[in-house]
């Protein structure tokens, strides 16, 4: 029976584009692929067809001696020794199931990264930093001390002897991953030789034992803008862990922690602050000395008849957002102080006044009268 025309066998043209080919590939693979039609004994030779027509058209010397011979360039044994080929029309069914693994899945797997060199890239640090309230209030330049590794100079940190490049694994040829066949399937596992790296080193480096790198504690001086808060996270580029053999260090965190402020209590960029005032000024009115963040204090006025408990804002006076232009606000909650430590005169006068202010106290009327008509309601 005569052999199927390949293109027919992709469903593509003879002009197709590699890139084509390649996509009309995988469609048929996966579309014939035995363990999607497992109902269907002749899938696998589909299966096979597919494989060799793509087997043929994937490989431009291939392509052209089938488009200028047909299914004659492969006869006889043209065509054999060539990678993957199919000698004759024939092959095996393992062989096929490679053949798509690798174009398949090879750019998620490594199957197509022969030569590919793998760096470990460096571990990423966390480094913890408390500051103070005020500190966060303007900012500071601080200096920290990390533990970690660096670059070995000795090898340049490339883990071989005297800084030589590291050599292509002979068991992976660079790719990282090794492949066993287990009848129809091809199992992909890490290269036993190189643990993955797709390299190795014949005389690995005295100081650093091939690692290419060496531990080692750095100094920096970080900038740490204003206005941060607690769980604000800071990345340094480049600062973590050196990587393995000449591969990318990785990155450090600082995480900030806000110390807790004797006066001021902050929520986001509010900032709120509890000062006494004296019966005498809540009755009255007047003024009191407020304290800000920044170290200053501002003159507050206190209305007359002022309660305990009642907030007063101050515009822009609380903490810096951060990496912008805005301010919060601080709030000053007054506590009105009950006189102690009275001295008769002073307990008399007290008295006096209790007496000729009870018209001045509205609330407490309101509430003896709603607690009269409550026992009033009982009697009843």
């Amino acid at each position: 029976m005569a052999k199927r025309d390949y293109y027919e066998m992709l469903g593509v043209g003879r002009e197709a584009s590699d890139a084509e080919i390649k996509k009309a590939y995988r469609k048929k693979a996966m579309e014939h692929h035995p363990d999607r039609n497992a109902q269907d004994p002749n899938a696998e030779a589909r299966f096979k067809e597919v494989n060799e027509a793509y087997d043929v058209l994937k490989d431009s010397q291939k392509k052209a001696a089938y488009d200028r011979f047909g299914h004659a360039a492969f006869e006889n044994g043209h065509g054999a020794g060539a990678r993957g080929g199919f000698q004759g029309g024939g092959g095996d069914f393992a062989s096929a199931f490679s053949d798509v693994f690798e174009d398949l899945f090879g750019d998620f797997m490594g199957g197509q990264a022969q030569g590919r060199t793998r760096r470990a890239r460096g571990s990423d640090l966390r480094y913890n930093l408390k500051m103070s309230l005020e500190d966060a209030f303007n900012g500071k330049k601080a200096t920290i001390d990390v533990p970690g590794s660096a670059a070995c100079e000795v090898c340049s940190g490339t883990g071989a002897e005297g800084g030589a490049e590291p050599l292509t694994c002979p068991t992976c040829s660079g790719h990282g991953k090794v492949r066993a066949q287990q009848g129809f399937f091809t199992v992909e596992r890490t290269c036993p030789t190189c643990s993955g790296r797709g390299q190795i080193i014949k005389n690995p480096c005295h100081a650093c034992g091939g690692s290419g790198v060496v531990r080692k504690a750095r100094t920096l001086n970080v900038n740490i803008p204003a206005g941060v808060e607690t769980g604000t996270r800071i990345r340094l580029a480049g600062e973590g862990e050196a990587g393995l053999r000449g591969g990318p260090p990785g990155d450090l965190y600082i995480f900030v922690e806000v110390e807790a402020h004797p006066i001021f209590q902050r929520e986001a960029q509010d900032l709120y602050c509890r000062i006494p005032v004296s019966m005498t000024t809540a009755t009255l009115g007047g003024e009191i000395d407020a304290p800000t963040i920044d170290g200053g204090r501002t003159r507050v006025k206190v209305p007359v008849g002022v309660q305990s408990g009642k907030q007063l804002r101050l515009r822009g006076k609380g903490m810096p957002a951060l990496r912008a232009t805005t301010t919060g606000d601080l709030y000053i909650e007054l506590a009105v102080e009950t006189p102690v430590n009275l001295s008769h005169r002073q307990k008399e006068l007290l008295r006096q006044f209790d007496e000729e202010g009870r018209d001045n106290s509205p609330e407490t009327q309101d509430f003896f009268s709603r607690v009269k008509g409550f026992w009033d309601g009982m009697k009843g």
